[in-house]
């Protein structure tokens, strides 16, 4: 199983980066997708997750109205829109799967991690 995260970058406070997170060796379908980030001397942050069929979403409420997390089964992708980007948004973005059904935060309930891309937002 492999998940390859990318699309992070360094952009100024107010724009905008889309994350792109692809899978492969499992059936993406099966799996809710989620989104973390974390830095430096910090616990990791739970940032955004989406339901097998992308019909049901959770948003951290630090990102809610600036976020939004797709996916495209058919691609095996997921995806993290970051609208209006601050410097509190700078961290190491995760990608990540869980089998289970519901939607879920807790990042011990994901069972495969991606290597993870830096966003850096400059004020």
């Amino acid at each position: 199983v492999q998940l390859q995260a990318s699309g992070g970058g360094v952009v100024r406070a107010g724009e905008s980066l889309r994350l792109s997170c692809a899978a492969s060796g499992l059936t993406f379908r099966w799996y809710t997708g989620g989104w973390f980030r974390q830095t430096p001397g910090k616990e990791r942050e739970f940032v955004a997750a989406i339901g097998w069929n992308g019909d049901n979403t959770a948003y951290a409420d630090s990102v809610k109205g600036r976020f939004t997390i797709s996916r495209d089964n058919a691609k095996n992708t997921a995806y993290l829109q970051m609208n209006s980007l601050n410097s509190d948004d700078t961290a190491f973005y995760y990608c990540a799967l869980s089998s289970s059904f519901l939607v879920v935060r807790a990042g011990s309930a994901y069972s495969y991690w991606g290597q993870g891309t830096q966003v850096t937002v400059s004020s």
